[in-house]
């Protein structure tokens, strides 16, 4: 399996995301998936993907927490009980981190990393808005995550870890702080088939979710190489308005334990 980070320029990647969602977080874009800009626009314009939430539960947390930026929901397969310590990979606004906190209660902690300023700025703000006392938010990458070794029970991801240009380490900081017995819940985008050169080399399509996707069987692969077992999707939708002649995209939900 060739490294995605080997195909465009790590450095250019992490530039582009992190420049796109915080405009996303200042107001100034849409969502991740406006790629007008993109000479592919009209094929990789994904923002009508279906996030899974359920309704009743987005009402009890911040209205600016939720910025459309999911592709599922993986606080609902991530078994979280009372007491737990989530980390959430890319919290972004903070929509999941609010939504787990509320189910491991006073008593639980929730941990938010994300690398964009003005995302953690709107994500503390939702924090203080909504009363929340036991949500942190960390400035950090996912492939180096400012947590302790073996410190959390549960982690959370939602449409970020395909924005990584390489997702071994990933996994591998996912896995290292990580408690025994812990479960990773990942939602996040896929791929089928041969995507072409030019796709994967559009910095604006790495920022909407397309261009950095692997191959799903690459993709479960690499959790299983950082050592997690019982990998298992539980969710799956194909984007058939996404598809290529001979490749396409899906979401996912990933649930594995360590």
């Amino acid at each position: 399996m060739k490294p995605v980070s080997a195909q465009t320029d790590e450095g250019k990647i992490k530039k582009v995301v992190e420049e796109k969602y915080a405009a996303i977080a200042r107001g100034e874009v849409k969502g991740c998936c406006d790629t007008s800009k993109s000479s592919s626009s009209e094929l990789y314009n994904i923002a009508t993907m279906a996030q899974g939430y359920d309704r009743a539960r987005l009402a009890s947390i911040p209205e600016g927490a939720n910025l459309g930026l999911g592709c599922g929901d993986p606080t609902a397969d991530a078994d979280l009980q009372p007491g737990q310590t989530v980390l959430d990979l890319g919290s972004g606004a903070g929509v999941d981190c609010f939504l787990a906190v509320r189910r491991v209660g006073p008593k639980g902690r929730v941990i938010g990393v994300d690398m964009t300023d003005a995302m953690l700025e709107k994500a503390r703000e939702n924090a203080r808005r909504g009363g929340f006392t036991n949500v942190e938010f960390r400035k950090g990458e996912i492939d180096n995550l400012p947590v302790e070794s073996e410190t959390v029970d549960r982690i959370i991801s939602n449409c970020v870890i395909n924005l990584a240009p390489d997702k071994r380490p990933v996994f591998a900081e996912a896995y290292r702080v990580l408690k025994p017995g812990g479960i990773i819940s990942i939602s996040d985008i896929v791929s089928f088939g041969p995507v072409p050169d030019s796709v994967r080399k559009d910095a604006e399509l790495w920022a909407g979710c397309v261009a950095g996707t692997l191959d799903k069987e690459d993709y479960l692969a690499l959790i299983r190489e950082a050592g997690f077992n019982r990998v298992s999707v539980v969710k799956e939708t194909v984007y058939d308005y996404l598809r290529g002649p001979e490749y396409g995209f899906a979401s996912v939900t990933v649930w594995a334990g360590k």
